[in-house]
């Protein structure tokens, strides 16, 4: 019973963390079953109930329409539906290539059927981050450890999971205005910290992991390259293991806490803190130490509502992984390291393990599950609700009070 509920929390918020191998654990069903729910979670609960609404030609509502503009970040209550219908098309359209691409490499190896299982469904875990793989006939739990060293399967991946994960909103920005002059500031700042962070991630794992045997350590360098760049790009929320994360050094699970955490974008299929929310903290941060009280960024104000909301998520987050990990090393044969691991896996959705999942207590597995859940809908709840909410507070101000910071 623990098992199937913790494989469909896994699976509906596109996580991959899972207490058994797939392949080995549960049927061409089952299976079946997992990929649908990772569809599910992947373009989110109101994007599928939109499928079901333009196939029987329904209207929507005004709060359908603000939950469905908040899941995939549009800010036109007007336009919303057609987007959404914009957003379907593209995202089973970049499904369709990925599988085909997969396919066609799979054929190297296996039978056209085979070939077509494995390329569907590596296609849609990978757009939808959700990392979860049906490669266990490899070895039970290898994920993408045994294609490692093929650059046609890790970059095809790895393109996937990055698109999946900038959000459709920029998406139609680029689309709509193809010189990047013209994007908007969002996308700008999508596309920069994006970039930013998969190169500055494949760096680090290259440098701390480089005479590593357990990862890197016997690769020829291209194949370093690669397996650094999959790494990178796979924090990213998408969870599949290029490298075996449980031989990381202490300096690269470290690193893996720090992208896990980030994840991808807002309004995409991955989890995570969001780029955006991640590079605004940081820019209060610069202009605090400089002494501004505003964040200005390409000629631009940033609202002070982003900033706070910024800071709010950020600091729920890291609590939550914090406290939750303590936790699950206080209940489980688990370091304190090895169960933040599992903790900012879970609250950001990424689905990576250092080998403690099947190792946790009934209770942890439990707490590891909620976090699933959080990290994928608890967001873009509070985000629809309370962040929405005008506090009666706010209708009176108190007199002001100086304190001793810092």
């Amino acid at each position: 019973m623990l098992l199937s509920l913790f494989t469909a929390t896994s699976a509906t918020c596109v996580t991959g963390l899972t207490l058994a191998d797939t392949w080995t654990q549960w049927s061409p069903v089952g299976q079946t079953l997992i990929l649908v729910m990772i569809e599910i979670g992947g373009l989110g609960f109101m994007s599928a109930a939109s499928l079901t609404y333009f196939s029987l030609r329904k209207r929507f509502s005004m709060q359908q329409r603000l939950v469905m503009a908040e899941s995939i970040g549009v800010q036109n209550m007007g336009t919303v539906v057609e987007h959404q219908k914009q957003l379907l098309i593209r995202a089973f359209l970049v499904e369709g290539i990925g599988a085909a691409l997969l396919t066609c490499f799979f054929l190297r190896e296996y039978s056209l059927p085979q070939a077509l299982r494995l390329g569907i469904f590596h296609a849609v875990s990978a757009f939808c981050n959700a990392g979860f793989d049906i490669l266990g006939f490899r070895g039970a739990g290898s994920s993408l450890i045994s294609y490692q060293k093929d650059p046609l399967i890790c970059l095809t991946l790895s393109a996937l999971i990055v698109l999946g994960g900038l959000g459709f909103v920029v998406w139609d920005d680029i689309l709509r205005n193809r010189k990047p002059a013209r994007w908007s500031v969002y996308t700008k700042l999508v596309m920069i910290t994006t970039g930013a962070l998969l190169l500055s991630g494949t760096v680090l794992f290259l440098a701390v992991e480089w005479n590593n045997p357990g990862t890197l350590g016997r690769m020829s360098v291209p194949e370093k390259l690669l397996a650094a760049f999959f790494q990178s790009a796979t924090l990213r929320t998408a969870g599949f293991a290029g490298i075996d994360q449980g031989s990381l050094s202490p300096a690269g699970k470290g690193a893996s806490l720090f992208f896990m955490l980030i994840g991808g974008s807002s309004g995409s299929t991955a989890g995570g803190l969001k780029t955006v929310t991640f590079v605004v903290l940081l820019m209060f941060l610069w202009n605090r130490m400089r002494g501004n009280y505003t964040v200005n960024v390409f000629h631009r104000n940033i609202a002070e509502t982003n900033v706070l909301n910024a800071i709010m998520i950020f600091v729920l987050m890291v609590s939550l992984a914090f406290f939750s990990a303590v936790a699950v090393s206080a209940t489980s044969p688990m370091d304190f390291t090895d169960s933040l691991f599992e903790t900012i896996s879970a609250i950001g959705t990424v689905g990576l393990t250092a080998g403690g999942t099947g190792r946790m207590s009934t209770g942890a597995k439990i707490l590891i599950m909620l976090l699933m859940y959080f990290g994928r809908v608890g967001v873009l709840t509070i985000s629809v609700g309370f962040l929405k909410k005008k506090p009666a507070g706010e209708n009176y101000r108190y007199a002001n009070t100086e304190l001793l910071i810092g």
